[in-house]
Order: structure tokens, then sequence, then C-alpha cells
């Protein structure tokens, strides 16, 4: 065992055994930040589709449980704290692996900084600080000092960031659950003092706006989805790693789809879709807005909730991140010190506070610019995030494909889901870059050579990842002497190595 004897020597691997079944499958939900996230898109969501929000959410659901049934099959044969990039490596080789880590630490880099932002932002409101969430200096470094803080607790220990993590979901659960039973009471009673609108079975229907709208509604659709993969990303973790971290990815997937179609409801009819859609601008404080219609007087509640959610999520966000740097050190993917593993706390310690640094970096720089880039930025997201789950579900195929036609179950969940989700992620790639060409499509409303700020932000990404992905091969060539894979027959079935 590393460090046996003198006590001196690093340890070679994660904390084995940290968290449970639970604990994964509470980070795979906060990691969604799910108050954030329906704040941060029902506005725009009901701008395009009007009553069939509901509907939307129950659509992006598809693709999400295709690709979660993905990552469950490839966990099975693969124990990995890299998920995409090792899986990818394996089924496609290390080019497309590479990429895949790639957009999977990018993410990260792009999200923390909003998600401490909007995390500082409620907080301050909900405690009645609203001069002090005014002032850009203010927020700016309370946001610095949160990232340091959720930072830390990642490093210190899983289990601490487990324990952490409960305490946040709890809090988050009871205020979303709150605000949405008091909105369709006061509907129900015709309390409410706007254009309230009795929910409807055809509300659940995706496809009543039909056409670019849906496609538009999708695309933030995905983006509220994402995230429940972090607690796959610690596999080597987890209790039953085989297994337990595949299942609560898709169990979070199914509680996140009961929230967002609950709470979609519940809003899109007590404000009715005419508030929504007028004061769709508002992105992220759609909820602050409702809140204190709704709750009267109690509106600090809605605030805290999409505070913690924020919080929870600026946690679990570095979580897969620094992981999947971990994986590539190890694989000689990354210079090896993003490989080293902390002595007392067995946590990535150096690749965890280098995710931190490069996000902090990016959030004062692009604050700096102006806080619509910030919100481009976040529009970038959608390139990556469709890009790495797509790949993931097309490795899931190509990694098992000598076992596909053992049986039906085996064809539909490992072969032909992943491969449908992948091809719908796909989809939605592609239109979303065609959407993120026209400048007057992002939150600046500028043009970047010609552009619109999103899709900008998302090539400069990729043709960096393609640019260090090279002078790595150069440098360090070891790694894309691996060859692709196939999957063990004995993993296939039993799961268990």
């Amino acid at each position: 065992m590393a460090g046996a004897g003198t006590g001196t020597q690093e340890p070679d691997s994660l904390k084995p055994d940290a968290i449970g079944f639970l604990d994964a499958l509470v980070i795979g939900l906060n990691a969604t930040s799910p108050a954030y996230s329906l704040a941060a898109v029902i506005g725009p969501v009901v701008a395009l589709v009007g009553v069939y929000a509901p509907g939307v959410m129950l659509a992006a659901f598809v693709p999400m449980l295709l690709i979660a049934s993905a990552f469950y099959h490839l966990n099975k044969v693969d124990q990995d704290c890299g998920t995409t990039f090792s899986w990818v490596t394996r089924a496609m080789g290390p080019w497309a692996g590479w990429l895949g880590g790639w957009a999977i630490t990018m993410t990260g880099v792009l999200v923390v900084g909003s998600l401490a932002d909007v995390a500082v932002t409620f907080a301050l409101l909900a405690f009645g600080l609203d001069r002090w969430a005014d002032n850009e200096w203010v927020r700016q470094i309370l946001t610095v000092l949160l990232i340091l803080v959720m930072t830390a607790v990642c490093v210190i220990g899983t289990e601490v960031s487990a324990r952490v993590q409960n305490a946040l979901i709890l809090a988050q659960v009871a205020c979303l659950l709150a605000f949405a039973v008091v909105a369709l009471y006061r509907v129900y009673a015709g309390t409410g003092d706007l254009h309230a609108v009795r929910p409807e079975f055809s509300w659940l229907n995706p496809f009543g706006a039909g056409g670019a709208r849906l496609t538009a509604g999708l695309l933030l659709g995905v983006f509220v989805y994402w995230g429940w993969e972090s607690a796959v990303n610690l596999t080597e973790e987890t209790e039953n790693s085989a297994t337990a971290p595949g299942e609560a990815a898709v169990w979070s997937t199914v509680i996140l789809l009961v929230t967002y179609v609950s709470v979609a409801i519940a809003v899109v009819a007590y404000a009715g879709p005419a508030f929504l859609a007028e004061n769709a601008d508002e992105e992220e404080l759609i909820f602050a807005l409702l809140a204190g219609k709704v709750m009267d007087g109690w509106d600090w509640i809605v605030l805290l909730a999409v505070s913690t959610s924020a919080v929870a999520s600026t946690q679990t966000t570095i979580l897969p991140a620094s992981r999947t740097a971990l994986s590539m050190a190890r694989r000689h993917a990354l210079p090896a010190r993003f490989g080293h593993i902390h002595h007392r706390f067995r946590t990535p310690d150096v690749s965890t506070w280098w995710v931190a640094g490069i996000a902090i970096a990016w959030y004062l720089v692009i604050r700096r610019i102006s806080e619509n880039a910030l919100f481009d930025s976040l529009t970038a997201l959608s390139l990556l995030i469709a890009f790495y789950y797509a790949l993931t579900g097309l490795a899931c195929a190509v990694y098992h494909r000598r076992h596909l036609t053992e049986s039906v179950r085996t064809f539909v969940l490992i072969g032909l889901g992943p491969v449908v989700g992948a091809g719908l992620l796909a989809w939605l790639l592609v239109e979303s870059i065609a959407d993120m060409a026209d400048p007057a499509n992002s939150y600046s409303g500028v043009s970047w050579f010609g552009l619109g700020p999103p899709l900008v932000i998302g090539i400069g990404i990729t043709l960096a990842g393609v640019m260090l992905m090279v002078v790595w091969r150069l440098r360090a060539p070891a790694f894309w002497a691996e060859r692709p894979d196939v999957a063990d027959p004995d993993l296939v079935h039993g799961g268990e190595s």
C-alpha cells in the first residue's frame, strides 16, 4: 500500500469507498444546480414555446436518459474517474479521447465563475443586502472567495464534499417544493395577482410550438440537465464502483425530470406565459421577480434556493474537471503534476486548484468585458456539452460492438439507445452552431469576427485544445501509442472485475 512503513510515500490512488450511492446521487443532482438552472432558463423557454415549456423539459430528458445509459454501461467495464476521456480513448483512440477530456475540463472553467457569482448575488438579495449585490467589486471579491472556499472543500476530502452537498440539496429541494406548492395553491384558489392559467395535460406536448422554437428550447433543456455525470467522475471513490455511480447518474436524471416538469408547470400556471415572455430578458432573476409575488413576504426562501443551488454546483462542477485532468495525467495525456494526489486527503489537489485558478481568471477577464459576455460564455457551454455527451454515447456502442447482438436488451440499452442519444445531441450541436453564428442571437448582441460571441468562444476553446493536444503529442508521445480496444465480455455481463 502506498505510504506503508515510512508514511512518506505519496498515495497513487484516490480514496476508495469514500462515499455511497446516496452521496453520489446527491452530488449528481447538485451538479446540475436545479434551482439555478430553472431560474436561468424558464423565462427564455416560455418566451420560445409558451405553455409547452413543461413538454420541452420532458423532451430534453430523452437524450439525457439515453446518454446516462451509456455512462452506466461504460462505467461497469471501466471504473475510471476520467469517464468520457478514458472510455472514448479505449473505444475510439487517443485523439478523440483527448478532445473529450478537454471538453469536460473546459466546461468547468466556463461555468464555475458564473455559478459562484449567482450564488453570491442571490444570497445578498435573500439577506436584504441589495446595495452590495449591485456593487460589482463586492460581488467579484465575494465570488472569488466562494470559489476558493469550495475548492478547499473539494481538496479536503470527498466525504466532506458529500456532507456539504447533502445539506445543500435538502435546503434547495425544500425551497423549490415550497415555491411550487404555494404557486399551484394560489392558482386554484384564485389569489394570484398575475394572469394565472390552470395547468392542462397538453402542456406536456413538446411539439406544441414546433419548428425552430422547439430546437431553441431543447438547446436550453440540455443545459438544465447537464452535470448529472459528476456522480460517475467519483467512481473510484464510491462503494460498489462498478454499478453505484452509473445507477446514481440514471436516477439523478429521472429525479431532475420530475423536479423540472413540476416547477415549470407551477411557474407557467401562476405567472402565465405573457408575464414570463415579457421578463425573459431578466434571465436568472426571473425567480426573484416571482418570489415576492408567490411567497408574499417569504421571497427569501426562493432566493436562498437559487443561492444554495449555485453554491452546490460551484463545488460539484470542480469535481469532474479535476478528476478528468487527473485521469489524463495518469495516462500521460497531460503533465504528470496534474496527477498528484494529496498524501492526507487522497484527492487530486493539484488539478483541483488548477481548475479553480483558471476558472477565476476566466471569470474576472470575461466579467471585465461585460456581464453579457459572461452569459455568452455560458451559451458556448452547449457546444461542449453536446460534443462530449454525443461522443460518449457513440463510444458506448463502439466499445461494446462485439456484444450488441447477444440480446435485444443489450442491443437497445448499450447500442441503439446511446447512438440515438448521440444523434439527437449531434443534431442539436449543428443547430446551435447555426444559431450562434448570428450575433443577434447572443446576449451581447455584438459581432466578434463576424460571428456571435458564443460561437467564437466555442471555436476558440476548441482550437486551443487542438493546439495543446498537438504540442503535447510532440513532447510526450506515449499516450498516442494507445490503440482502440473492445469491452471484456466478463465485465459486460458481470459488471465486476
